[in-house]
C-alpha cells in the first residue's frame, strides 16, 4: 500500500489514514466507554447497507455508543463525519498486535460486521475475549473459500462470530454443511430495508428536473468505461432522449474520457452554473437552455441513490466488468426498469430482479439499444416491468426488524 500510494489516490488515502491511528484511538477513548458497540464496515456500500441497524441501534438504545470502522477509504472518506456514530475511523491493518492493541483501547460490549471483510487476527482476538461478535446480512455461495479443501483459516474466521445472520435459505444450507447449526438464523437483507428508508426521505436535486424536462431519461449509475462505451452510441443517436451518466469514478481523467464519448454532454457542476446565470437574467422564467445537451455527467459523489427516481429506465453499471452490477436495489426501490450487463450471478438480488420481472440483462450495445427501444414503445410491457421491480423490493424489506428483535432477544445490550 505504502509502494502504490505514490501514484494511486485511494491507497494514499490509505495509508495517510491509518497514520498515528492508536494514538488518535487512544485520545478519543482515554478510559472504558460502556456500552460501545463496534460497527465493522468494509467500504461506503457496506455502511449504506447497515446502516438502517445502526440507525435503530441508536433509537433504541439512546445511552449506548457506536464505533464505526472503514477499511476502505471510499467508505471513511464519504462518512468520516456521519452524525450517527460516536467515533469513527479507519480500521487498523489486521496482525495480532493491531488486534490487541486496538481492543485494549476500546473495549466493545459487542460487535456488528456488515456482510463481510473478515480479519483473521481481530475475529480470533474477539473469540479469545469472548466478546459477541454478530456477522449483519451475510451471504454465502459454494464457491468461496469457506467450502473448499484448503479453507480451514476461513471457517475459523467464521468459528469467530457468535451468531451468522445470513441473507438466504441458501447461505444457512451452505453453513449447515459446515457444521454451523445452531447459530445461524435468516434474517433477510438490510439494503432493502436502506433504499426503502431512502425513497421516504427524498429530496429533490438541483438542476435535475430541468435537465429532464418532459424527456424520456436514463439514468445510467456506477458506471465502469464499459459500460459507457455500450451506452454511448445510443445516446450520441438519440438526442430526444435525456441521459444521465453517474460514473464509479469521478477522477478528472476519466471525466474527460466520458465525455469524448458522449459527444452532447455536459458536467452537472456546469450545468448549475448555467442554471444560476439563467436565474440572475430571467427571474422568472424556468431554466431549461440545454444548448443541445442530451447527456449530464454527474461529477460528484453521493446523489445516485436519489438520481435513479428521476428515470424513466434505469442502467446499473459493473456488469461488463470482472467484479459483477453494483446496487440494482437503489434503481428498483423507484419502480423502475433497471438493466445491466452480464456479470452478476454473484448477486442474489440482481438474479431474484431478473426473475420476477423487474430487471434485464444484455451481452452487448444491440441488445441494449434493442431493449431500451422495447421498453420506451411497449406501454404495457413498461407498466409490467416497472410493477414488478418496485414490488421485489418492498415484499424483501423487514430484516432490520429481525436484526434488532435478536439484539433484544439476546440481550446483548443489557448490562
Amino acid at each position: 500500500m505504502k509502494l502504490v500510494a505514490n501514484w494511486n489516490p485511494k491507497a494514499r488515502l490509505w495509508v495517510n489514514g491509518r497514520k498515528g491511528i492508536f494514538s488518535k484511538l487512544t485520545e478519543r477513548f482515554p478510559q472504558r466507554v460502556s456500552p460501545l458497540i463496534w460497527i465493522h464496515c468494509s467500504s461506503l456500500g457496506e455502511f449504506e447497507q447497515g446502516r438502517p441497524v445502526l440507525d435503530g441501534i441508536r433509537k433504541e438504545y439512546p445511552t449506548s455508543k457506536i464505533l464505526l470502522t472503514f477499511y476502505s477509504p471510499s467508505g471513511y472518506e464519504a462518512q468520516k463525519n456521519y452524525v450517527g456514530a460516536d467515533y469513527i475511523f479507519y480500521l487498523p491493518p489486521d496482525s495480532k498486535r493491531n488486534a490487541k492493541r486496538f481492543l485494549d483501547i476500546v473495549q466493545p460490549q459487542f460487535v456488528l460486521w456488515i456482510k463481510y471483510d473478515y480479519w483473521y487476527y481481530y475475529l480470533s482476538e474477539l473469540k479469545h475475549r469472548k466478546i459477541p461478535a454478530i456477522l449483519v446480512s451475510g451471504v454465502f455461495r459454494k464457491d468461496q473459500p469457506f467450502f473448499k479443501w484448503y479453507g480451514r483459516l476461513h471457517r475459523y474466521m467464521l468459528e469467530s462470530f457468535s451468531h451468522l445472520l445470513v441473507q438466504n435459505e441458501g447461505s444457512k444450507a451452505l453453513l449447515k454443511g459446515l457444521g454451523f447449526t445452531e447459530n445461524v438464523t435468516v434474517c433477510g437483507d438490510t439494503r432493502f430495508d436502506r433504499v426503502v428508508q431512502i425513497t421516504s426521505q427524498f429530496s429533490p436535486i438541483p438542476g435535475i428536473e430541468e435537465f429532464c424536462g418532459n424527456k424520456n431519461v436514463i439514468v445510467a449509475g456506477s458506471t465502469w468505461d464499459a459500460d459507457e462505451e455500450e451506452l454511448d452510441h445510443y445516446a450520441n443517436s438519440n438526442p430526444q432522449i435525456r441521459f444521465i451518466i453517474a460514473p464509479h469514478e469521478v477522477d478528472e481523467d476519466h471525466l474527460k474520457e466520458t465525455e469524448k464519448l458522449f459527444k452532447n454532454s455536459v458536467r452537472y457542476s456546469e450545468w448549475i452554473n448555467k442554471g444560476q446565470e439563467a436565474k440572475g437574467k430571467r427571474q422568472n422564467e424556468p431554466f431549461n437552455e440545454d444548448a443541445g445537451n442530451n447527456v449530464l455527467i454527474i461529477d460528484n459523489i453521493g446523489m445516485l441513490s436519489r438520481l435513479y427516481k428521476y428515470a424513466t429506465i434505469a442502467y446499473v453499471g459493473g456488469g461488463f466488468g470482472d467484479d459483477g452490477v453494483h446496487n440494482v436495489l437503489e434503481a428498483a426501490v423507484y419502480g423502475k426498469p433497471v438493466v445491466f450487463g452480464p456479470v452478476f450471478e454473484k448477486y442474489i438480488e440482481a438474479i431474484e430482479l431478473i426473475d420476477e420481472g423487474g430487471g434485464f440483462t444484455v451481452e452487448n450495445a444491440l441488445e441494449l439499444e434493442k431493449l431500451f427501444d422495447e421498453l420506451f414503445s411497449d406501454k404495457q410491457l413498461y407498466k409490467e416491468t416497472s410493477e414488478a421491480s418496485r414490488n421485489y423490493v418492498y415484499t424483501k424489506k423487514g430484516a432490520t426488524d429481525k436484526i434488532l428483535q435478536f439484539i433484544q432477544e439476546k440481550r446483548l445490550l443489557t448490562n
